[in-house]
Formats: C-alpha cells, sequence, structure tokens
C-alpha cells in the first residue's frame, strides 16, 4: 500500500484529520470506508462489546464515526469461507481501510489466513488507516511486552509492511505501565526502529516517506549511527 496512517488512538485531533483528508485526497464525507473489527476478538482481554463499540462508531476512538459517505464491515475470520473474487472486489472499491485495535498477532494471523495480507500491496489507491493492533500489525514484530494471543508458530512477528515498529499508548491514562522508560526498555530488545507515540499522535507513511504528525507527545528510537 502506498497510503498509510497509523494511529495510536484513532483520529483524535484536527492534525490527524487533516493528514487524513490529505490522503484521501477528498473530504471524509465523499470516502467510501471498510471497517476491520478482527483484532478486538484476540487477546486474553476481548470481549464482544469493543468490536461493536468500534463497527458502530460508539468507541473513545474516532475512526468509524467520523463521516464517511458509506461503512461497510469486514470480518477476516469469515473471509476463508467466501469466494475471494467476491470479497476483493469490496476491498478494491474501498477508498479507506479503517482497521480496529486489540490483540495485533490476532490480526497478523488473520490477515494472513484470510488472504488479506497478500493483496494489500496491490492496493496503491486504498488508504490504510490503523488503530493500535491495527497499526502495530504492519511492523516487522511488536516486541515481547505486547504478545497476548500466541501464533501457532510463536514468537512476535507481525506483517513487516514497514520497516520500523510502535510502542503504542504511550503515557496514557489507561496504560500506566507504558511510560517512557517501559519504551525505551522495548525499544532496546525491538531491534531496529521504532516509535514510541501517544493517543494524540499518527505515522504517516506515502511511498515510503515516514512523517510524524502529532499534537501530542512521541519519540523516535533509532540504532542507526
Amino acid at each position: 500500500m502506498r497510503k498509510l496512517l497509523l494511529t495510536d488512538s484513532g483520529v483524535r485531533n484536527a492534525s490527524i484529520r487533516a493528514a487524513l483528508t490529505d490522503l484521501l485526497g477528498k473530504p471524509i464525507a465523499e470516502a467510501t470506508a471498510l471497517c476491520i473489527p478482527t483484532a478486538g476478538y484476540g487477546g486474553p482481554y476481548a470481549d464482544p462489546v469493543s468490536p461493536w463499540n468500534f463497527v458502530s462508531g460508539n468507541a473513545p476512538s474516532p475512526m468509524t464515526g467520523l463521516g464517511w459517505k458509506s461503512v461497510g464491515m469486514l470480518e477476516l475470520t469469515a473471509l476463508p469461507s467466501l469466494e475471494e473474487e467476491h470479497w476483493v472486489s469490496w476491498v478494491r472499491a474501498a477508498d479507506v481501510l479503517l482497521v480496529n485495535g486489540g490483540d495485533t498477532l490476532y490480526l497478523a494471523h488473520w490477515m494472513r489466513e484470510s488472504g488479506l495480507a497478500g493483496l494489500l500491496p496491490s492496493l496503491t489507491d486504498t488508504v490504510y488507516v490503523g488503530l493500535s493492533a491495527g497499526s502495530m500489525v504492519l511492523t516487522p514484530r511488536v516486541g515481547p511486552e505486547f504478545v497476548g494471543w500466541e501464533p501457532p508458530g510463536g514468537g512476535d512477528s507481525a506483517l513487516g509492511v514497514v520497516d520500523f515498529s510502535i510502542f503504542p499508548h504511550l503515557e496514557g491514562p489507561d496504560t500506566p505501565d507504558n511510560t517512557m522508560a517501559a519504551a525505551e526498555l522495548w525499544a532496546a530488545g525491538i531491534g531496529g526502529r521504532a516509535y514510541a507515540i501517544d493517543q494524540q499522535t499518527a505515522i504517516t507513511v506515502v511511498d515510503g516517506t515516514v512523517d510524524v504528525v502529532s499534537e501530542g507527545h512521541w519519540r523516535l528510537f533509532d540504532p542507526a549511527p
């Protein structure tokens, strides 16, 4: 994919919303969206309420309720039972994919199993908007600190679409353990370039060029000399 908006907690402020509109190349009200709730079902703290709140636009992280022209739902666990050309046509017709938070490795597993991971490189005109795990899933690995659901083969590898990792919810009100000191320890073990971001921050990737959009706090960890 050529256009990514990797958020910590959705489209939380005017700067992130402006970045989204710029990536779309048109107003949100003229864009069609597909939301992917799958990550919300994975991991030890999953429940059926969070995915519904994401889909319905009632979650505190603004995604589906931004005023889209239309919003459809794509549940990855259902895709293997459908004709591939059928659901692929839905994905290609959408202007944007809105990918829920939850468990990153569960999401990575179902992106691979469903075939969506293999489709992503061909979606050159589609904007991908991730929320927490929906952002982390595109990174090379998440680090052992963020392993909840364990994939069949073990490990902490995600999809590797981008070449950096993400430490989310930095110093968030609901994540007291996600301190900058914790991010430093995580980054020391991640083995590559990484960002720690808070709920007012997002990362854009356009044709491989990475930028940070923030009205909050973030930090780049870069082991390169």
